[in-house]
């Protein structure tokens, strides 16, 4: 069995996510696919995501109807700054036969080596890295095994969204069908 992970705040969650999943799925042959929402980056202690909830709620609905994606609330079950390592770990016990690929966005391969128990990490799984327009392939330190995902580069960020949300712009044809009912109904993303 092939498994993705796919962690991230998805503060929101957005059209460039879900083309991002559709890639990886066709490409490394996933049997299955895992969003796993962080109760709290380690790479953004100070900004604190919209309440995990709502988070959820937006991956729900963005995923429904699609088969071999599921939402995983392990971390903000666990609560305080999320882990790769301590998630990976949980997995390996789970299906302690799969391959299991974790995917991360190209500007995060130079800082592998600083991730909690980065060697354990790197034993237990292999990288798939996410091209952003413009950016150059980044050569994997050592010992992590990275690929990179050709499929779908997108300049679309959940911070550019939450800006156009701030400025009063529409976010309707950059987040999946029913997301952008959720971010007004509750009122997200309007402080600064």
């Amino acid at each position: 069995m092939r498994i993705g992970l796919y962690g991230g705040s998805f503060d929101p969650v957005h059209l460039g996510h879900l083309l991002v999943a559709r890639a990886a799925a066709e490409e490394i042959q996933l049997d299955r696919l895992f969003f796993i929402p962080a109760a709290q980056s380690p790479f953004k202690p100070d900004a604190p995501p919209a309440p995990a909830p709502d988070r959820l709620r937006m991956l729900r609905t963005a995923l429904a109807g699609w088969s071999g994606c599921e939402v995983d609330e392990r971390e903000v079950r666990r609560g305080g700054i999320s882990y790769t390592v301590d998630t990976v770990q949980a997995y390996r016990r789970q299906f302690p036969d799969a391959e299991i690929f974790y995917l991360i966005g190209v500007d995060h391969v130079a800082t592998l080596p600083k991730w909690r128990e980065a060697s354990t990490l790197a034993a237990m799984l292999e990288f798939v890295a996410i091209p952003r327009p413009g950016e150059l392939a980044v050569e994997p330190p050592a010992p992590f095994r990275v690929r990179s995902l050709s499929g779908f580069p997108l300049r679309l960020s959940s911070s550019a969204i939450r800006q156009r949300v701030r400025l009063g712009l529409p976010v309707r044809h950059l987040v999946p069908p029913g997301v952008d009912e959720i971010i007004l109904n509750n009122r997200l993303y309007l402080g600064a």
